[in-house]
Order: structure tokens, then sequence, then C-alpha cells
């Protein structure tokens, strides 16, 4: 067990590596033993296969604490979660009714398995005329989940890849029928997706790119008044590690506007509320709003530890979350100077997230709750009012990293790359209820840094991804199919695991210290001091070498 747990931390690490700017020769040596590393991994799992479970997948005992029942606090897992616009007025749900509790899976036995709710453990209204009432509404809930899983089983996606940039793509974001991309090349890219062609090349920052935003259009009208552009102008915003932001004009392919930050940016998005604002984080972490109207600083604040990776919106909410695995939530009060008020901040004791697998976390906001994605098999889900935290399966090993989480509809998707065996793939899920989908994956398919999403005039589903590649997702109607063409699939672990509160498993948390001497009586003493050391460099600090 411990070659095997040594072995998964070197191929982390390596998976870290290979995402960096620049290496070391010293790092290129680390890089190419990946497939020896892995071929070791292999025969150490398969010997232990036998007469105990493989290492690093999730064995029974596991699983079976998975199938129990999230018990939380009344309120803390809300099954619909409020607009945005009444998050801040604290209204309580309504106790008249049954709350259900997250949809339970069962295991699947001989042919497709039937999925049904779980138990409810809340005390039921005593309204006895209106029972039937409760009957009623999870059988219906499971009536559309069945017929969503139905449609995804059969969903199919055609696959195109956008060639042009130099290194990984970092970020990406869809305008209509483009896909604006940014590379640690230092370039910004435009593409036109019907004809996947390179549409504009934006080269203008000294940095890698890191982030990138898309103003709403009534926003744009604004700039391009200004500008005396036309009021169909787009206009994108993009974040380096050169310090600054650039707004460009998408139709005539030009930087119209450059804000010096005095910091390396690394994270960013555009704030909808009143005039407008840019929100940014940056490599120290602090977080910084300017003013849309003259791109003025309307305020500092030095917010977390370190590296701020993401910064998200939701109504008039802000959230920003960093490599030490600290989530803070903001409100935007729309004043000229000071606009941001912290109303609850989240430590990475509380999230659990940081100090491994790089240090980059994603979030993606949701009501109540926050989808956290920071680099490991789990998705963790912060109820940010209360602290309260649970997990979501992803990956069926230990050596599977969770990259970036997305919504888009009633859709929460998952990246998902095993460091073992190179595989990835993108798990879907349902919401809000978060239940397991199926999975998207094909051969040979790289890992993913980063996902958008938008819907074509038909209603299907179109998506990007970017890391080593970035490729475009058309979805594909019912008749029809190519080779190549990538068709829904299921993982049966996946399907079995639930929704699980912060207590019911030991934390798969780790350091990600790279040990070249395979003694394992040194091992334990290496992995301690890599545990003071902090684990490797992160991924954003390896973005800004």
């Amino acid at each position: 067990m411990g070659d095997v747990r040594k072995l998964q931390k070197k191929l982390r690490q390596i998976g870290n590596l290979e995402i960096k700017i620049s290496l070391t020769p010293e790092e290129r040596f680390k890089i190419s033993r990946k497939a020896e590393l892995r071929s070791r991994l292999a025969e150490l799992q398969l010997q232990l296969s036998g007469p105990q479970q493989t290492p690093g997948i999730v064995e029974d005992g596991e699983k079976e604490k998975m199938k129990r029942q999230v018990e939380e606090a009344p309120g803390a897992l809300p099954s619909q979660t409020p607009p945005a616009s009444k998050i801040l007025k604290g209204e309580e749900q309504s106790k008249a009714r049954v709350t259900p509790a997250p949809g339970g899976r069962q295991r699947e036995t001989g042919r497709a398995a039937e999925i049904g709710g779980q138990p409810d453990r809340t005390e039921p209204a005593k309204v006895p005329d209106n029972r039937s009432d409760f009957d009623t509404e999870p059988q219906q809930e499971d009536a559309e989940f069945a017929s969503l899983k139905s449609s995804w089983g059969k969903a199919k996606f055609r696959l195109r890849l956008l060639e042009g940039h130099n290194d990984i793509v970092t970020c990406v974001v869809a305008v209509d029928n483009l896909v604006i991309s940014g590379s640690r090349d230092t370039t910004v890219k435009v593409w036109h997706v019907p004809t996947a062609t390179e549409h504009k090349n934006l080269g203008g920052h000294a940095g890698g790119v890191t982030c990138l935003s898309a103003p709403p259009p009534e926003y744009c009208k604004m700039l391009a008044r200004c500008l005396s552009l036309s009021d169909k102008e787009r206009f994108i915003l993009s974040g380096s590690a050169d310090c600054y932001v650039k707004i460009w004009a998408l139709s005539i392919g030009q930087c119209v506007k450059s804000i010096y930050t005095f910091n390396a940016v690394t994270a960013l998005c555009f704030a909808p509320e009143d005039e407008g604002y840019i929100i940014t984080g940056s490599d120290g972490g602090k977080v910084q709003a300017w003013s849309w109207h003259n791109f003025e600083n309307c305020q500092s604040i030095n917010a977390h530890q370190e590296a701020v990776t993401s910064v998200q919106t939701q109504g008039p909410l802000v959230f920003s979350g960093a490599a030490d695995g600290g989530v803070s939530v903001w409100e935007n009060r729309c004043s000229v100077r000071d606009p941001l008020r912290l109303l609850h901040h989240w430590g990475g004791e509380v999230t659990g997230c940081g100090g491994g697998a790089g240090g980059r976390l994603t979030l993606s906001p949701r009501g109540d709750r926050a989808f956290l994605a920071y680099g490991r098999s789990w998705l963790k889900i912060l109820h940010w009012r209360t602290g309260a935290m649970s997990r979501l399966t992803n990956h069926n090993s230990i050596t599977g990293v969770t990259d970036c989480v997305h919504q888009t509809g009633g859709l929460l998707i998952g990246s998902c790359h095993d460091l073992a065996n190179g595989e990835s793939s993108l798990n879907v899920f349902s919401l809000p209820q978060c239940r397991y989908l199926a999975s998207l994956t094909w051969p040979d398919a790289p890992r993913i840094l980063c996902f958008a999403a938008w819907t074509t005039g038909s209603g299907g589903h179109r998506w990007v991804t970017g890391g080593r590649d970035l490729v475009v997702w058309e979805q594909l109607p019912g008749s029809g199919k190519q080779r190549g063409d990538v068709t829904a699939k299921r993982d049966i672990r996946l399907e079995s695991c639930l929704l699980e509160s912060e207590g019911d498993t030991e934390d798969d948390e780790g350091t990600d210290d790279y040990d070249d001497d395979d003694d394992d009586n040194n091992g334990e003493a290496k992995e301690s001091a890599g545990a003071e050391d902090g684990g490797s460099a992160s991924w954003l600090r390896c973005v800004l070498q």
C-alpha cells in the first residue's frame, strides 16, 4: 500500500509539472518517467486486486458509507435554490411542505437499475388530507430524472479541434457563434465555430493569459457609445500575468482599453450591477474592483493568503476562491468607492481544499451552495451561509483530478483526469439533486483545464474545452453517427455514490511531493518533510513564472 501511495503522489506531481510554463532539466527527467511509473502502478494494483480491492478504487466499505443518507442541519442542503435577487434577503424556506433529500442511487443489478429517491428523514407536515401530494412529488421527480437519464444515455457529440495556440489553453468563453480562448502563449484567439477556423489573433499581452470574461450585451452597448463604435460591438476582457486587464473589441480585433493592476492577474469576472464592475484577483491574494464607467480602481482588498484562482458572480454576490482553499462571499453594494462588502469567509481548514494538487481552486455558485473543484477526485459543495461541506464523487480512483466545474441549464459538469492512466472525461450530473447522469470521453482525451457552454438555436448543447487541446463539442441529433463521435457512457461506480457530508469518509488529501528514492523506509519521512514545505508549486504559480 505504501508503494502504491508513493507512486500515486509522484504521478500527481508530474501532472502538475506538465502544465508549467518552463521546466528545468530535472523536471523534464521526472516527466519522462511518467510511462514507467504508470506501468509500475498498474502492476502493483494488479497484484493487490486478488484478495482485496485494488488500491485507489473506492472500496466496498466506502461505497456502503456513500450509500447512507446525508444528514445535515435543516436548510444546509436545499433541494431548490432561491433566485439571486432573494439571496441577500435571508428568506427562509417554508416548512409547511417536506423538502426531499438529495436523490439516491441504487447499485445496478442485472438489467438497467431503477433510480429512486432516498427515504425522506424530515418530519412530514401533519396535513393528512394532502398526504397524497407528498407521495406524488418524489415520484414525479424520479420520473423526470429517469427521462433525463434516458436521454443522456443516447447523447452523442461530434468533436472539432481548433488548432493555433502554441501552449496550454487556460481559459475559454463563448459569444454567439464565436469561441474566445486565452493561452499561456500570451495570445487571445477568436474562433468562428460553424467553420472551426481562427477568426482573429489578439496579441498584446506580454505574459500568459490566465482569465477571460464576456460582459453582457447591454454593457457592451454602453462602452461602444463611449468609443463611437457600433451598438452591436461585443467586448471581451482578458487578464494576464503581465498585470494588465485588456478590453478587446471583437469585430475590429483591437484592444480598446488597458488597465494596469500592479499585480499579476489570475482571475477575472464582470459584475453586471449598476454601471458595471470589473472584479480581478491577483497572484498575491488581492481582490480588486474597477469601474466599467471610467476604469478607475474602486477598491483593493487583501482577501486571501495565496493566489486568487477563481472569481464568479451571482446576482449581487461575488465569490472568490484561492489557492489556499479559502472562499469569500461578497455583497456588491454598487457604490463609487468600496463596493464590495464581505459577507462570509471560509478558510481552507473549513473547505478542505488547500495544500494539494497544484493549489488551484475553481468554483461555480448556485443559490446557497458553491461547487468547488480543487484537483482531487471529489467535487466539494460549500453551503456558504453556514460553512457546512458536502462531497460529490467525480472519479472512482484517488488518482483522479477535477480541474474545473461548470453549470449549464439544469446540469452540473465536472472535468476528470486520471493521473494513473491518462484518461480524461466529463461527468454530467442533474441539478439541484446532483444525481449522476453520464460520462463523456474518447480515446487519448487530453486533460481538460477550462470549460464553457451554450445552446444552439435548436436547443442542443454546444461546449468548448481547453487544455493541451482546444475542442468544440457539438451535440448530434438522435440519428446519424460517424467514426470518432463521442457517445455517453455510465460508470456504475459513480452511479452507486451519493452526496455525503464531510465527516462520512476520510479525506483523500495529501502532499504531492515527488520522491525519487524508492526506499520505503525513507518514504514516510520525506512525505512529512513535503508537508512542511507546503507541497509542490501551484498551477497558477507555474503560469506566472
